[in-house]
């Protein structure tokens, strides 16, 4: 056993230590002096989302970027919840913001895919973003974007994303989940090793997706809007997709309020693993989860004393503290450091959530605003 966790370790902490230097690789984009050039079109699908809506439409109006450089286009995909009236509010006290509302029309398996696909056909500008409706935009966003495209002249750009946390321990658990997420989707840019991206900050060309044959080839599986083209993109133009790290592009979203959406959201995200074509990606994820079952295995076995406690303790102290380093390392990016003030307990209970959220995962089948997916 003490060989077996000696691998492992070593093997995870140079997992992790790949995507702490690929962090630091990529330098904090700033802006240069150039006039705005480029055209957008926003894409919010959206589904019973009311309660966001609100605040989403005024960071919208708040953006720094000439109102006649870009659109939005608001996809309902079959809401019931009132949101009419918000959007209808809004238009009339923005008039001169370009927005449109339309339904989404079903396809596919894959309701997003078919909301940002017609979102696509209706729009008006080669460049188009995604980004969800519980998201807050900040106000340079665009005049960022329009920067890092005229100087790095590529066909995807991936942007950070983070939460707005209350208080709360739910809130600070995700948050070090996703950090950790965000961290090994930098760390991967910087090593050239791309497999992570958020489609609540994703910025592509129209002619590319189009060249890509955009969600073609992978709507029968609901989720994965984003990854699956970014594994296209990377295919197509290995060279062309690249990260913008800078708070300036920084979209803030919601965690979820309960540990039922929570755990219904990561068998979301974790359902599409097996039909990843990234083999790095594959690898990651059999790596993060033999780690975290051996560790619960290390602990079990402690316990019927068939281990020293000591080879449990010493494995758990590696992770502990590689994991350590990358978060503080990003918790510093997204200024959101106070959430570390519950990693030791996240230590704990975070491999037991990792390992349950795997397994469920296998089922290939979840619940998500209000629907049942089986992918």
């Amino acid at each position: 056993m003490i060989f077996i966790s000696i691998v492992i370790s070593l093997i995870y902490s140079i997992l992790i230590l790949f995507f702490i230097i690929g962090f630091d690789k990529i330098d904090v984009y700033k802006s240069k002096n150039k006039s705005v050039k480029t055209n957008f079109t926003i894409i919010i699908p959206f589904r019973n989302e009311a309660l966001n809506l609100t605040n989403l439409l005024n960071s919208l109006a708040a953006l720094n970027y000439p109102l006649e450089k870009f659109e939005i286009v608001l996809v309902n995909d079959n809401s019931n919840d009132g949101f009419n009236s918000i959007i209808n509010s809004f238009k009339a006290k923005h008039n001169n913001i370009d927005l449109m509302l339309i339904d989404n029309i079903r396809k596919s398996n894959a309701p997003k895919k078919d909301a940002i696909d017609i979102g696509i056909e209706t729009s008006k500008y080669e460049w188009i973003i995604t980004t969800d409706a519980d998201c807050i935009l900040p106000k340079n966003w665009l005049i960022t974007l329009d920067n890092f495209i005229q100087y790095e002249s590529p066909k995807m750009v991936v942007s950070p994303v983070a939460f707005q946390i209350r208080n709360k321990f739910i809130d600070n658990f995700q948050n070090l989940d996703f950090l950790s997420l965000q961290g090994s989707t930098i760390g991967g840019f910087g090593m050239d090793k791309p497999f992570l991206c958020n489609g609540a900050n994703l910025c592509y060309s129209k002619v590319a997706f189009s060249e890509v044959n955009g969600f073609k080839g992978n709507n029968k599986i609901a989720s994965g809007d984003d990854i699956f083209l970014l594994e296209k993109m990377i295919n197509q133009f290995p060279k062309k997709v690249k990260y913008l790290k800078s708070t300036d592009v920084l979209v803030k979203t919601k965690p979820e309020k309960i540990w039922k959406q929570l755990l219904q959201q990561r068998i979301r995200w974790a359902s599409k693993t097996t039909a990843y074509e990234n083999n790095f990606g594959k690898m990651v994820g059999v790596i993060v989860f033999i780690t975290n079952t051996y560790l619960i295995v290390l602990f079990i076995l402690a316990i019927v004393k068939i281990v020293f406690w000591s080879t449990f303790g010493l494995f758990f102290l590696v992770k502990f503290n590689i994991d350590f380093i990358l978060l503080y390392k990003i918790s510093l990016f997204f200024k959101c450091q106070s959430s570390l003030k519950i990693y030791l307990t996240s230590s704990v209970l975070h491999p037991i959530f990792t390992v349950f959220v795997g397994l469920l995962s296998f089922k290939k089948g979840y619940q998500w605003k209000g629907r049942q997916f089986h992918e």
